[in-house]
């Protein structure tokens, strides 16, 4: 789950990593209110960022400075008014603008392949990274945590003298550790921060004096601990969600929308694999993943079956449920409902066997329902019907 970037501030400054201060306005005036109190405290300007979960915020016009309350409001109604990438703007952060001196790039990732939590960071920041990495991959530095002890000091210190960060060091140290900090702290697979800035301040006496800031934060949380969370789950942004990702949550089923034209709906993970596997032996191409779970009701395989279709690709459906603690009569019912409340008509074949399978071939018997006594029959009906040829 992506939060945004106010979000993930608020979570780094839970952390205590350095972050210079933010309002969010959901309207200009509200924007106005924030850039004069930023201003009124000696800022000479604000700057004022469209909250959207995409990239390019900056090219797309949805990152601007202002220099007094009166243009931050006129600037605000502009952002307000965009689409970025399709997304349209709600709110924006706004916050004083920092004199930055160089910009870098920091990062705490879950690296599934070598099953660590590494931190990455580079000199060149404040661009986008993927570039970077593809253009020069030597201007990357990764350096993994341990994965009982975090990143320890010694290694923040390593990351700090590669990236030129010397004299800059026990802040460096500071956020390199307090990134993974924050992403065990949350479960979050990446904690990123771009631009990490060297920024300069005005003291006391006119006194100038530079440190490191975190002046934009990206978090993506794992959806699977949200539950140890309490409140993260109120951070989720729902235009940041697909349309049937979110149908899917909502009904508590486990969905993936793929490239085939066989709609799959399994109970269990494995058998939903193993389904997938034999569709694509028999020469079709599943158009999902789809776990309806243990003990899945009537409703939930109706709400199973509205996620499936609402894939216009999909001209077969192969339904193929192990009846343990889920009831084979109940999946019947709700194949049955659904077919009732269906806008197009789409072949099925079904394999229940199980808990009440007996009762399930009943009902699906009085409703025509096409059935297969095993998974292979199954699988070889079901690609048949997508190519409308006979079993």
């Amino acid at each position: 789950m992506k939060i945004q970037e106010a979000d993930a501030k608020s979570l780094l400054v839970a952390q205590g990593l350095p972050v210079p201060p933010w309002e969010v306005a959901q309207t200009a005036a509200e924007a106005r209110a924030a850039a004069n109190r930023f201003l009124a405290a000696g800022g000479k300007q604000v700057v004022i960022k469209a909250q959207v979960l995409v990239g390019g915020r900056g090219k797309a016009g949805g990152v601007k400075l202002a220099g007094s309350a009166e243009e931050a409001e006129r600037v605000a109604a502009a952002i307000l008014a965009l689409q970025i990438k399709g997304i349209a703007v709600h709110k924006v952060l706004v916050g004083p603008a920092a004199d930055i001196v160089k910009e870098f790039y920091l990062a705490a990732v879950l690296d599934r392949a070598s099953r660590r939590v590494i931190l990455m960071g580079s000199a060149e920041g404040g661009v986008e990274i993927e570039q970077v990495a593809a253009d020069r991959p030597e201007a990357i530095v990764t350096i993994p945590a341990h994965p009982l002890a975090g990143f320890l000091p010694f290694k923040a210190r390593q990351m700090a003298f590669r990236l030129g960060l010397g004299d800059h060091l026990k802040d460096a140290v500071a956020i390199a550790t307090g990134l993974v900090r924050t992403m065990h702290a949350y479960d979050a697979d990446l904690v990123e921060i771009n631009p990490l800035a060297v920024v300069r301040e005005a003291g006391a006496a006119g006194a100038v004096s530079e440190r490191l800031q975190c002046l934009d934060a990206k978090i993506t949380l794992d959806d699977s601990a949200l539950a140890r969370h309490a409140g993260l789950e109120d951070l989720r942004d729902p235009d940041d969600e697909d349309p049937a990702d979110r149908a899917a949550r909502e009904a508590g089923l486990t969905f993936i929308k793929l490239d085939g034209t066989i709609g799959c709906m399994v109970n269990g993970a494995g058998l939903a694999m193993a389904t997938m596997d034999l569709v694509k032996r028999a020469g079709g191409e599943p158009a999902n993943f789809l776990d309806i779970g243990g003990g899945a009701r009537a409703d939930k395989v109706t709400a199973a079956m509205r996620l499936i279709l609402a894939d216009p690709k999909v001209d077969a459906i192969l339904v193929n449920i192990f009846g343990g603690i889920t009831r084979g009569d109940e999946v019947a019912r709700g194949l049955i409902e659904a077919r009732q409340q269906q806008e197009r008509d789409v072949p099925m074949v079904v394999r229940i066997v199980g808990t009440n399978a007996e009762g399930a071939a009943v009902l699906l018997r009085e409703a025509r329902f096409e059935t297969a006594a095993t998974l292979d029959e199954a699988a070889r009906r079901a690609v048949a019907a997508s190519r409308g040829a006979p079993a």
